[in-house]
């Protein structure tokens, strides 16, 4: 390959996912499977249709997009959100609960399933990470787990068809049944507008890149990013002197810790679109792990007892979330939201907000979110040492 193609082929992968936002919002069919999932799709049939070159050289571009991308995409996700004591009891209930819900069910799952899949305890923890944070954890627990790329596309694609399952069984019957068993709070305070802003129809990328958004807000944050990831770095490069083999687990979980330090700093907030830039970048990334994903290579031993294992995770979370929703008398829609956003990530909230027509559960939603995907990395590295 050369200079010509790989700047060709990186100017691609960067400009795809902008093209498949623009259908998400224009085509309605297509913006209800979302612009994730369109891009794995779009990424596993340009990897299976041959039109990549082929050759060490690609695989390098696409190393380096994918080992960008996480790094980038975490800080400009964390810091761009204030993080504070939930502001109702309910709320604060569902966010403990939902997170001691998903450990339990790795926990409790593993001896069944673990024995049968290879690389059990790294499994189990990418899979810890991705359900009570995201893609964006589950990313990067592989990376310090030191995980295979196409392994990991593979994985990914496993989490995608049992989470959309989950999501189906919400919007079918789900919430229904949780309102018939759970306390219902007022739903007339349904704000369709509020709803719609916080969701797929609203274009944050518009005013990003005008020449304001450029130059007073990506700059900016990019520059903090830099700088954050450039002292994870050296961290880490200390720390891996220590103890051989680590340094990216340590500069994963460096950037994770000084991005929420960061989030603190209320400098930091004046700046709009850190969390849609970091969401970009995980397109970005969402579309080069899936391209690299030919299954004619792909390993698929233990395909069934990872997708059991995923629906005994997800199954048994839910269960104990509504259980202790129960238990405490949490409100229907709070227990739901929350458990959807760890198990499908906050940008699975305002479609799910939609359903219910309650526009309340919107901030407790998110806000549960950001939560999840600052504790997602420690705690897939704490399952993953444990089960080890």
């Amino acid at each position: 390959m050369n200079i010509i193609t790989a700047i060709i082929l990186v100017v691609a992968y960067c400009v795809i996912p902008a093209g498949v936002l623009w259908l998400c919002r224009k085509v309605r069919w297509i913006g209800k499977i979302g612009p994730i999932l369109m891009l794995y799709f779009l990424g596993a049939i340009i990897a299976n249709i041959g039109i990549l070159p082929k050759g060490e050289a690609t695989l390098q571009v696409q190393n380096l997009l994918s080992n960008a991308m996480i790094p980038l995409a975490i800080p400009l996700m964390l810091f761009s959100f204030t993080f504070r004591r939930s502001e109702t009891r309910d709320q604060l209930i569902a966010m403990i609960t939902g997170l001691l819900a998903v450990i339990i069910a790795v926990v409790a799952g593993y001896p069944i399933f673990g024995p049968h899949i290879p690389d059990g305890p790294q499994v189990a923890g990418m899979y810890t990470a991705c359900l009570t944070g995201g893609t964006v954890n589950m990313a990067a627990v592989s990376k310090m787990l030191n995980v295979d790329g196409q392994q990991y596309a593979l994985l990914n694609t496993y989490d995608m068809m049992v989470s959309f399952t989950y999501l189906v069984f919400i919007m079918a019957i789900g919430i229904r049944l949780a309102r018939r068993w759970l306390p219902v709070k007022t739903l007339d305070n349904y704000d369709e507008k509020a709803v719609q802003e916080a969701g797929a129809e609203k274009n944050p990328y518009k005013g990003l890149f005008s020449k304001r958004g450029i130059v007073s807000n990506a700059l900016p944050l990019l520059g903090v990013t830099v700088l954050v990831i450039g002292i994870s770095a050296g961290i880490a490069v200390g720390l891996s002197k220590l103890i051989p083999g680590t340094f990216m687990m340590f500069f994963i979980l460096a950037i994770t810790t000084i991005s929420i330090a960061v989030s603190f700093w209320k400098p930091i907030h004046k700046y709009e679109y850190g969390y849609d830039m970091g969401m970009y970048f995980i397109y970005i990334f969402s579309l080069v792990v899936a391209s690299m994903a030919d299954v004619r290579s792909l390993d698929f031993s233990g395909a069934l007892w990872i997708v059991g294992f995923l629906f005994f995770m997800e199954v048994v979370s839910l269960s104990l979330q509504l259980l202790t929703a129960k238990l405490f008398k949490v409100d229907a829609d709070t227990a739901v939201i929350a458990s959807v956003t760890y198990i499908n990530s906050p940008p699975f909230v305002p479609m799910i907000a939609a359903s219910m027509r309650n526009s309340r559960v919107l901030m407790p939603g998110l806000s549960i979110g950001i939560v999840g995907y600052a504790v997602g990395n420690y705690l897939g590295v704490l399952i993953c040492s444990l089960l080890g």
